[in-house]
């Protein structure tokens, strides 16, 4: 049977003696070969010089999408189904010649392959994050380095739904090892899955087995991860990109090709056609298919074959006789770059992070800089850490002698371990400090709001909620869990004010409607009523058929906005509380058709709407940042702010089309949050914002009676 392989993608390559003799790897004919002591296919075909150069054009289109293009190119994909050739491949051989798959010394090997590298980057980002970020950030950048050291950081985004497309100051630099994470958790369940498919065939005498038995558990799993990933894709994008179960048909593509390689022998035009096809697919990619909306559903065949195209055309074949377009990948310049792929993928993102950080924006000049500063880093990691801690020096190499590798050895331990263990020093230092919700503010010390619409001219008093206190400073129901989060389709509702109170208000919609519940429950504390909270994250009620946020489709939200009108008509409230507006990137704010048909069918339902304007959202050139970092870094209330001509159009958006809707009501607070020049992030000594754009529980309480002014002629309560 031919083995054929190669290095494996983003760190995971086989031991040198699977290397061919000849080329810039130093390498030897396979133990096959040397048997029959001549040259043959078999020897000849080990070394898949090409998988090496198409490692090499995945990661440069990843870099090159990630700087200028804003879109996912598809070489993570590729990645995802070389890591499942190689790893399984690898496994599949050793039981083959062993017997077992040496589940110990594989853990070592691949650990020793991946972890040096990723220790070095994590701990220099660390510190520039200490050096660069002010120390607001800290804490979150301690929890990513855990979760990318812990492989576990594709969960921990899943859970944020973080937008790995925004190359902005608010985006973690460590975002990037999500694939990392879903690599290394498949390394596992791979290696039990061979595992176990040995043992069972050993157990039962049935040796010859393996291939067979391990293939129809892989198709199976495959299919399976398939079906999930395109239910996935229609129903929570979001969490599905980040999602191992989404992404392990990807992987278990490549494994299928690795099980089935040696009885692979397509004709020559085929292999042909398979490699330009594939090439092409790789290079049209990310122009063909929006990744971030689409990966890993069914759109990832396009990617996931390309790849499959590539291993299949060259397989089981000499260099010198695969397609021109496997020669081609063969070269020189593309092995060179596949062999530098896993560092480079571990520093150009947060090297664009950091530099977006600091320019703002990427052009073609800060671009080049990137790729520029990434190459040299990921030679530098290549050549002195990778390439030392791997490869078992030899004396006419030019690997560091064996005291050098031990010297390398252990500064990478200790630089990693310290890493680690000051990154849960600090999370322990901050879960052991847990800030507690604060309590009604002084209103003569903290006027918050009343200092722009009242007559409380604010006095000196330190700001509240302080910078450790802002965070965890938010309305009741993100405290109590009566906020439907991301991956909740059912609605949740929880009574707030005088819960016996006979008249109701409905509080509805996303976030940026639970933000004004403080100020909502202070007036129904003094006026008697009682509101009952319909809440979704990142769901503004929509009868749209295509839902988006962060750019990503949520059907769930429709659904569930359509059950939350179904609610209020049964329910009956006097009276729905809800946003009527939302911010435009370019600058100012809107009202979009989907806001007017919500009215339109809250009007079929006989109800009544308040509908208040949405509050600035703080963003410069497009970037969202927090108050709480611009303050500590020494910023003033002003400099962190925003210009209000930045932040909200001169008129309300939501007036001219309300008009049209007798049982719609405007109110817009803006005055209580803006000058007429300025948005200020501190106003009567309280803290507007607890993060980019909601207001501290603090500051909405001090709107109440700015809101209760506009509200209650609308509402007739008082």
């Amino acid at each position: 049977m031919v083995a054929v392989f190669s290095r494996p993608v983003l760190g995971d390559r086989p031991p040198v003696t699977s290397s061919i003799s000849g080329g810039s790897v130093a390498g030897r004919r396979s133990a096959e070969g040397q048997r029959e002591g001549s040259r043959t296919v078999t020897s000849e075909a080990t070394y898949r010089y090409d998988l090496d150069g198409l490692r090499g054009l995945a990661i440069a289109l990843v870099v090159v999408f990630h700087i200028w293009f804003g879109r996912v190119s598809g070489g993570v994909d590729v990645f995802l189904v070389l890591s499942g050739f190689f790893f399984t491949g690898m496994l599949v051989r050793r039981a083959e010649r062993a017997g077992s798959v040496g589940v110990l010394p594989v853990l070592r090997r691949t650990s020793m392959r991946l972890l040096p590298a990723l220790m070095v980057v994590l701990a220099a980002v660390a510190a520039a994050v200490v050096l660069l970020r002010p120390y607001t950030q800290w804490s979150d950048l301690a929890e990513q380095v855990l979760a990318s050291a812990l492989y576990w950081q594709n969960w921990q985004l899943a859970l944020s739904w973080s937008d790995y497309l925004a190359a902005d100051p608010s985006v973690s630099p460590l975002q990037h090892l999500w694939s990392m994470a879903v690599q290394g958790q498949f390394y596992l369940v791979c290696l039990l899955m061979v595992g176990l498919a040995v043992w069972l065939c050993k157990r039962f005498g049935m040796t010859a087995a393996i291939r067979p038995a391990l293939l129809t558990a892989v198709v199976v799993c495959g299919l399976a991860s398939f079906a999930y990933a395109a239910n996935g894709a229609a129903t929570q994008q979001g969490w599905n990109y980040y999602d191992s179960f989404a992404r392990l048909w990807e992987l278990l593509a490549g494994s299928v090709l690795a099980i089935i390689a040696p009885l692979l022998a397509p004709p020559r035009p085929v292999r042909t056609v398979l490699a330009a096809a594939g090439l092409a697919a790789v290079l049209l990619c990310g122009w063909v298919f929006d990744g971030a909306n689409l990966f890993p559903g069914p759109a990832a065949l396009l990617p996931v074959g390309a790849a499959a195209a590539l291993i299949v055309s060259g397989v089981n074949l000499p260099a010198t006789q695969q397609p021109s377009v496997n020669r081609w990948l063969a070269a020189a310049p593309m092995r060179r770059l596949g062999d530098l792929s896993y560092s480079l993928y571990l520093w150009h993102w947060p090297i664009l992070i950091f530099l977006v950080a600091e320019s703002g924006s990427i052009g073609l000049i800060e671009g080049l800089l990137v790729i520029g500063l990434s190459m040299a880093a990921a030679w530098a990691t290549h050549r002195w850490i990778e390439q030392p801690l791997r490869i078992r020096p030899r004396p006419e190499s030019s690997v560091p002698p064996r005291h050098s590798v031990r010297l390398t050895r252990r500064a990478v331990t200790f630089v990693g371990a310290t890493t680690v263990a000051v990154s849960i020093a600090w999370q322990c230092v901050v879960l052991s400090h847990p800030s507690e919700p604060i309590a009604a503010l002084d209103p003569q010390l903290y006027p918050g709001a009343e200092a722009l619409t009242g007559s409380a001219p604010p006095p000196d008093a330190p700001m509240r909620p302080t910078i450790f206190e802002a965070p965890s400073d938010v309305p009741a129901p993100t405290r109590d869990g009566c906020i439907a989060d991301w991956d909740t389709r059912e609605v949740v509702t929880c009574v707030y004010g005088r819960s016996e109170a006979a008249r109701t208000l409905a509080l509805v919609g996303s976030s940026h409607a639970e933000h004004w519940l403080p100020a909502l429950q202070t007036l129904a504390e003094q006026h008697g009523f009682r509101i009952v909270a319909y809440l979704k994250m990142g769901c503004p009620l929509t009868v749209s058929a295509e839902p988006m946020y962060k750019g990503e489709p949520i059907p769930d939200c429709r659904d569930w906005s359509m059950d939350v009108l179904d609610r209020l008509a049964d329910d009956r409230p006097e009276w729905v509380f809800t946003t009527g507006t939302r911010p435009v990137d370019e600058g100012g704010d809107e009202t979009p058709q989907d806001y007017l048909d919500v009215w339109t069918e809250l009007s079929d339902r006989d109800l009544k709407v308040a509908i208040v304007r949405d509050t600035p959202w703080l963003r410069r050139n497009g970037i969202r940042y927090r108050a709480i970092d611009c303050l500590s870094e020494g910023g003033d209330r002003i400099e962190c702010g925003m210009k209000r001509a930045d932040a909200l159009s001169a008129v309300n958006p939501a007036l001219e089309p309300s008009a049209a809707y007798p049982n719609v009501y405007p109110i817009d607070l803006s005055d209580a949050v803006c000058t007429l020049d300025t948005c200020a992030v501190v106003e009567g000594n309280i803290l507007v914002y607890h993060d980019e754009h909601h207001l501290t529980a603090s500051y909405s309480r001090s709107l109440a009676p700015e809101l209760g002014r506009q509200l209650g002629p609308v509402l007739g309560w008082w």
